[in-house]
């Protein structure tokens, strides 16, 4: 282990979970390397609640999204992009660290640039299958770029490919204290649902339209925004329905195969080695969903189904649930594709850079 007791490290991360949940765990590699960990980050974003809660100072700063259209909206968005960097360079004289971190989210560009205007070094991480506009723009100011996926044109010594980093809570749950934990049986087929923290309006339709009456056990982890009108619809003991947990852990280990879009949750699922239907949802950037998604049916773990053939989905469940060698031998696929190293290999990294 690195011994890297005075060394300080601001991370930048925020917008959504998918980008801040990734980040934490790095975090938590660094402090466990003796590191002085904060944040930065939007104030009224997924950040502010979720960086706090894990334990981490956070430092707020205003950024938000390119409008794609003329309007207020995108000269307001244009003016906070200009003044952000003066913002970050005000953080890094008051935090003083050692290295930045870019974790994703429009909160990473300014923060890379202002380390580069105060000679700090800079790292940048990538958790999908496509550069993201924020990760092109501030890549140029950073020293080392880690990606989840090979993306092709970025390549070299830069450059260094380690999967998404996994929170630890999400890792090594046992399968039988899973299920007893949600009240399922040791040997029922057991199908899990969920689509990020916000939830997914489709998949949670199709899950419950499916089975909600009948059907094989269910696992669905619904999100805040759909959960009030799903819950009276749901109408039997073998369907638990959940808006969130703190132990989503648990729901992977729990599951025989699982349906959910294709984020950052894909290097959960196969880290957990749970065979699973991926529905990219339709309006990621660039598609990315699907690139990612493709990343994992091409090693046998997953088979993507496209939103708009979400129906196909009940009958995939049953066929996949009704052929055991085959969910074994997807298990085994997921299990060889995953990354459980990322955290560790990112704050190794960036402890480098420090080092030069």
């Amino acid at each position: 282990m690195t011994e890297s007791s005075k060394l300080a490290v601001v991370i930048a991360a925020g917008g959504t979970a998918g980008h801040v949940r990734p980040a934490l765990a790095i975090a938590e590699a660094l402090r466990e390397r003796g590191a002085s960990v904060t944040f930065a980050g939007s104030p009224d974003r997924a950040e502010s609640q979720l960086v706090p809660d894990a334990g981490f100072e956070l430092d707020t700063f205003a950024i938000s999204g390119l409008p794609r259209r003329p309007s207020l909206a995108l000269a307001r968005a244009l003016w906070q992009a200009v003044k952000a960097p003066f913002a970050c360079r005000a953080i890094l004289r008051r935090r003083r660290p050692d290295v930045v971190l870019g974790g994703g989210g429009y909160v990473a560009g300014p923060m890379v640039l202002a380390a580069r205007l105060s000679g700090i070094p800079a790292a940048l991480t990538e958790a999908d299958a496509h550069l993201g506009l924020a990760n092109r723009l501030a890549a140029p100011f950073a020293s080392k770029l880690f990606l989840a996926y090979e993306i092709p044109g970025h390549a070299g010594s830069k450059v260094e490919v380690v999967g998404r980093p996994i929170p630890i809570a999400h890792l090594g749950a046992d399968r039988d204290e899973a299920r007893a934990r949600f009240g399922l049986g040791s040997d029922e087929p057991v199908v899990a649902v969920f689509g990020g923290l916000a939830g997914a309006t489709t998949l949670n339709e199709m899950a419950v339209s499916a089975w909600a009456e009948d059907g094989p056990t269910v696992l669905h982890v619904s999100g805040e925004r759909d959960y009030a009108a799903l819950a009276p619809r749901v109408r039997r003991p073998g369907y638990v329905l959940m808006a969130q947990t703190d132990r989503f852990g648990d729901v992977l280990a729990a599951a025989d195969v699982a349906v959910s879009r294709a984020g950052g949750t894909v290097w959960e699922l196969a880290a957990a080695g749970t065979p699973s239907i991926l529905v990219p949802y339709p309006h990621a950037t660039a598609d990315h969903q699907t690139l990612n998604a493709r990343h994992f049916e091409r090693g046998g773990g997953a088979i993507v189904v496209p939103n708009a053939e979400v129906e196909m989905v009940p009958a995939l469940v049953e066929e996949l649930l009704a052929d055991r060698g085959r969910l074994a031998a997807m298990r085994g696929a997921m299990l060889a594709m995953a990354r459980v190293d990322a955290a560790d290999r990112i704050a190794e990294g960036v402890i480098a850079l420090v080092r030069r």
